[in-house]
C-alpha cells in the first residue's frame, strides 16, 4: 500500500496523524483521509479501549516497545496524533508501507 501521509520528526519522536474507526471487523490500516492514516480497530470507543488498541496496534506494526508509542493529541477524538519515540521518520515510513 502506498502511504503518503506526512511523518514529522521532532526531538520527542516521530509523529503522524490518524483517523480511527472503532468497532471494526479487524485491526488494520484501511487507507488515507487527507493528511491522516485511516485505522480500523476492533475495540469500542469506551473507557479508553480504542486508544489502548491504537497504541498496541502501532507498537506491533512498528516493532517498538508499547511504551514508545503514545497519543500526542486527540485522546477523546477519532482524529489523533500518534508519537513514536526512538525511531526515525524513514523507519516509520518503511514499516507503514510493508
Amino acid at each position: 500500500m502506498k502511504i503518503s501521509v506526512p511523518i514529522h520528526e521532532t526531538s520527542a519522536g516521530v509523529t503522524f496523524a490518524v483517523k480511527v474507526h472503532p468497532r471494526a471487523k479487524k485491526n488494520a490500516i484501511t487507507g488515507e483521509l487527507g493528511d491522516a492514516l485511516k485505522v480500523s480497530l476492533t475495540a469500542p470507543p469506551v473507557e479508553g479501549r480504542a486508544n489502548e488498541a491504537c497504541i498496541e496496534f502501532f507498537a506491533n506494526l512498528l516493532r517498538v516497545p508499547r511504551s514508545s508509542v503514545n497519543i500526542a493529541s486527540g485522546l477523546s477524538s477519532r482524529n489523533k496524533v500518534i508519537r513514536v519515540a526512538g525511531v526515525t521518520a524513514g523507519y516509520v515510513s518503511a514499516r507503514l508501507r510493508s
